[in-house]
């Protein structure tokens, strides 16, 4: 059986002197889907930061392709082929669409001028919206194109994982959908997603599988199709 592409094993982080990962262990395949749920503050967005190198873990292990991850910094993880999509978005205000576009060659070493001419055309044609924006100010797009625009730098890189936190947040219903389609398509194509999203449904009907989390800790794995996985779930976050 093939190792997972993603596996975390008995992961602790903490801010200041309260540990707010307590032991978190989950897997993630290859172009697999997988959602993160639970109420606010269980340490779901703790969990995609420390993956990503910007919060360091004091207990446990992360493997990455069979690498150990923990512990190095953010630059490295990146190199090593995990795009961070954060909450925040964290668009350049004075920068341009491509300007801030071209901020996700950071993640790449060695890349002749040619390619990187040539990956930013493919998003553009990836997403004809940012195209006919690419001369405008990122922080002046409407949120969902804000988001697309995260999206796009990260896939820059050409990630075999994506760590998504909450993509939808505050975005129109048709907005949600061109989201979840995109992360969606990312999947068939053999991208990995570790999503964090708090509209659960949706984030579901995406899904390959997922966990739920309580006090910094899984507390079980469930699989979308299954009804009593859905029911236990909706229990979780209204306990």
């Amino acid at each position: 059986m093939a190792e997972p592409l993603l596996q975390i094993s008995g992961l602790y982080a903490r801010y200041g002197l309260a540990d707010v990962l307590r032991g978190i262990s989950l897997e993630v395949d290859g172009g697999e889907i997988v959602s993160l749920f639970g109420r606010n503050g269980v340490g779901k967005t703790t969990l995609l930061k420390t993956i990503a190198g910007w919060l360091e873990p004091r207990l446990g292990s992360i493997q990455y392709r069979g690498e150990e991850l923990g512990g190095r910094d953010a630059v490295a993880v990146c190199h090593r082929g995990i795009g961070f999509v954060p909450e925040d978005r964290r668009i350049f205000p004075g920068l341009t669409v491509s300007e801030n576009l071209c901020l996700g060659f950071y993640q790449l070493r060695d890349v002749a001028s040619r390619e990187k001419l040539e990956r930013l055309e493919a998003i553009y044609r990836r997403f004809p919206r940012l195209s006919e924006r690419r001369s405008q100010i990122g922080t002046t797009l409407s949120g969902g194109e804000q988001q697309m625009l995260a999206i796009a730098r990260v896939l820059i890189g050409k990630p075999k994982l994506i760590l998504v936190d909450e993509p939808t947040e505050g975005l129109a219903p048709r907005i949600v959908d061109e989201i979840m389609a995109i992360i969606a398509g990312l999947a068939r194509e053999g991208v990995a997603v570790l999503l964090v999203e708090q509209n659960v449904q949706r984030a579901l009907d995406i899904s390959s599988r997922f966990y739920a989390i309580e006090r910094g800790a899984v507390v079980f794995e469930g699989a979308p199709g299954s009804a009593a996985d859905r029911e236990r779930l909706f229990a979780t976050m209204v306990a």
